[in-house]
């Protein structure tokens, strides 16, 4: 029935309908392998590669080239561990986002400030999570690891910037 059709269906127009933005409140890089990510005010994202100082230089094409988490799954995770609060720097993604629901932006193009995206899949936790969280960290992440995306059109990214669907 045409409600589970994409075009012009019901569910179709609630997916694209999307008032809410959220905004950059902590960016992070990594200048070298197995390092916590360093925090910034600003990086430089490079169309179809990576954010600038980062030691990950994504390959043209690449699904991941910048990775993003809520702010609420910070919170939540930090619920689960008994921990009042959490680095977003231990959870090694590169930026985090409030107020916008990131799965909601499946297969779509965002915009994070003057920078387009495009949802390329959920961010896993790995193992680093049981040496940064603790014991239970690695189950503490699931469901609440973030997505991956591609840059699309680089340029820069500032703590405040405002997230959107494109």
């Amino acid at each position: 029935m045409a409600f589970f059709s994409s075009e012009g269906s019901v569910l179709g127009k609630l997916m694209d309908t999307m008032p809410q933005t959220g905004h950059i409140t902590w960016i992070g890089i990594r200048p070298e392998r197995r390092q916590l990510p360093l925090p910034l005010t600003a990086v430089e994202a490079i169309t179809d590669r990576h954010l600038a100082g980062d030691h990950y230089t994504g390959k043209p094409g690449s699904k991941r080239q910048v990775t993003l988490i809520q702010a609420e799954h910070l919170a939540a995770v930090a619920a689960i561990l008994n921990m009042p609060n959490l680095d977003p720097g231990l959870i090694r993604r590169n930026l985090v986002v409030a107020g916008l629901n990131l799965l909601a932006l499946k297969d779509r193009q965002f915009w994070v400030g003057e920078v387009l995206l495009l949802y390329t899949g959920p961010c896993h936790p790995c193992s680093r999570m049981e040496e940064n969280l603790g014991p239970g960290g690695y189950n503490a992440m699931r469901g609440h690891g973030g997505i991956t995306a591609r840059i699309l059109q680089g340029g820069q990214i500032k703590i405040g910037d405002t997230v959107r669907l494109a």
